[in-house]
């Protein structure tokens, strides 16, 4: 198998059984998803690959030296620029937004376009899913989340938006952009 086949199948594994937040679809379309929107932007295999298993050391028992041992290096670099420490010991609700504030300060600081186009796909990704359920159900959405403050969401979603500019001449990027404004309205 090559490196993309061996990413699917390792996901795969690692979201067995896992469903995703809101929509009760199996989990793994999720880094499916992802993967299929880097591939619009990019045609190389490791970041593809690293788009695959973005979620499976913050989610699951993989590690990223299983990752590095298993998919190399960058992969597993890759993929350590996507995983949040989650702060065991604390609250979700309670490390939410220390979490994405430490993530935001590595995107900003990254000068790696791979780790951009990476970020791009996953929150598109995210954001497409955060749109459907929000058209469907509008406001209550929040209650779903440990982050409840809508506010709160529109700060890291514009944020973001920010931080990948230099990727707007992209079709995921445009409408990564115009779903964030549909559900959020302009930045203040």
């Amino acid at each position: 198998m090559n490196l993309l086949d061996r990413a699917i199948s390792y996901a795969t594994e690692k979201h067995s059984g896992d469903i995703r937040k809101m929509e009760g679809t199996p989990y793994i379309l999720h880094p499916l998803e992802v993967a299929a929107i880097v591939g619009t932007i990019t045609r190389d295999e490791e970041i593809i690959s690293a788009a695959v298993l973005h979620d499976t050391v913050e989610d699951t028992d993989a590690t990223i030296s299983e990752i590095m041992e298993l998919f190399g290096p960058r992969v597993a670099e890759l993929v350590a620029g996507e995983t949040e420490d989650k702060r065991p010991y604390m609250l979700p609700e309670a490390s939410w937004r220390i979490r994405k504030e430490e993530s935001l300060e590595a995107l900003e600081k990254s000068d790696d376009i791979a780790e951009k186009i990476l970020w791009l796909g996953d929150k598109l990704s995210n954001i497409r899913s955060l749109h459907r359920a929000w058209r469907r159900y509008g406001d209550t959405i929040w209650e779903n989340f440990n982050q409840k403050d809508p506010i709160e969401h529109a700060w890291y979603y514009h944020t973001i938006a920010d931080l990948l500019s230099e990727l707007d001449d992209q079709d995921a990027y445009i409408e990564y952009e115009r779903l964030v404004k549909e559900i959020f309205g302009e930045r203040d």
